[in-house]
């Protein structure tokens, strides 16, 4: 809406991006401040609680009767901000307001369904698996409809190492591995979402880190000048990535330890496929090792848990993910959170190092 007054109304501050991303972000954080209250107020009247998992440690119990679905609070004035400020004729952000959407859409069916059977098992894994296989398949579609560059790169190099549009045999392989980006990713960021406040900051560098990435491809003068690829119209999309962040810090003020609200699948869900999303979009599929460094480690030690334990009988971990084994080891909640958003913070300015190191 900001941006037609612009081209409408000739106010011109209206045409920047950074003006209207800095809009959106404290637009998003105040609406979410605003309405958390009045949706904790519900959730807990309905006492809309997410059961506790038995495979967590013993003092998770007192968090029982904390209220979920918080992300559907954030996701929603994410969804508003970015409404009222950015292009809605852009497709990059046509198709960044459906990933937030129907990521967090399944995440609700599955918070949802958790507080129904009143037990932490919720959505069956092959029914999670397969709706995030859908949605991903329609984003993935979507991008290379619009026109997306196909072209493959890694940190630090200036030329891509092939382009997956060759040939139609590695354009299917550039779909396929585009969609399990999308199905990774979002799952990294759901298993991390296990202690208070563990997710939003990581998260928030993560989005701030590729909106970096999205402004440079965007702007002819820097991409060319940072010999970064140029993705023509993306920069837009720093509007709807500046909104999640205001509006996580804005769910922040009240999921700081003690938590008084959980963001769920639903946020996490929604969060985890953005930031795949941005990646993608910004070509740094690969990059998004360093950038969500903190979801990379929690998943890989669920995933070398439960391998060892199948194979060999062995647990590597007292317990996963990594953040309940230091839980185990006796380190406090608070000191846990603090380090990992610590090693979040290191890994996102190394990876905004390669910006310029090409």
């Amino acid at each position: 809406m900001l941006y037609y007054l612009y081209s409408l109304g000739e106010i011109n501050i209206f045409q920047y991006i950074t003006v209207r991303a800095a809009i959106a972000f404290f637009g998003a954080f105040m609406l979410t401040i605003f309405i958390m209250p009045y949706y904790l107020k519900w959730a807990i009247s309905k006492k809309a609680n997410q059961p506790i998992s038995e495979f967590t440690p013993k003092n998770h119990q007192q968090k029982a009767n904390t209220p979920t679905m918080g992300g559907v609070v954030f996701i929603f004035s994410t969804l508003i901000a970015a409404l009222f400020c950015a292009k809605l004729h852009n497709g990059y952000v046509v198709l960044g307001i459906l990933c937030l959407l129907l990521f967090a859409l399944i995440g609700m069916s599955d918070d949802y369904s958790k507080i129904l059977s009143k037990q932490n098992a919720g959505m069956s894994a092959k029914m999670k698996l397969f709706c995030q296989w859908v949605v991903s398949q329609i984003l993935v579609i979507g991008l290379y409809s619009i026109g997306l560059d196909t072209s493959f790169y890694v940190p630090f190099l200036k030329n891509p190492l092939w382009d997956w549009g060759e040939n139609f045999h590695l354009l299917y392989m550039g779909l396929f591995f585009w969609t399990i980006v999308f199905i990774a990713t979002s799952n990294a960021v759901n298993i991390t979402d296990g202690l208070d406040g563990l997710v939003a900051i990581p998260s928030i560098y993560a989005l701030t880190s590729l909106s970096v990435f999205v402004y440079v491809a965007g702007n002819s003068e820097l991409s060319s000048y940072l010999l970064y690829p140029k993705i023509s119209e993306s920069g837009e999309l720093v509007i709807l990535s500046a909104s999640l962040v205001g509006a996580l810090i804005g769910f922040l003020w009240y999921n700081c330890h003690p938590a008084q609200v959980f963001m769920g699948d639903s946020g996490s869900l929604g969060i985890g496929g953005f930031i795949a999303y941005m990646a993608i979009v910004s070509k740094n599929e690969i990059l998004l090792f360093i950038v969500g460094f903190v979801f990379v480690v929690e998943a890989l030690s669920v995933i070398l848990q439960i391998g060892s334990y199948k194979i060999k009988r062995k647990k590597i971990f007292l317990m996963a993910p990594l953040h309940h084994h230091f839980e185990e080891k006796g380190l406090s909640e608070n000191k846990i959170i603090v380090r990992f958003w610590i090693i979040a913070l290191m890994s996102n300015l190394i990876a905004l190092l390669t910006l310029k190191l090409r």
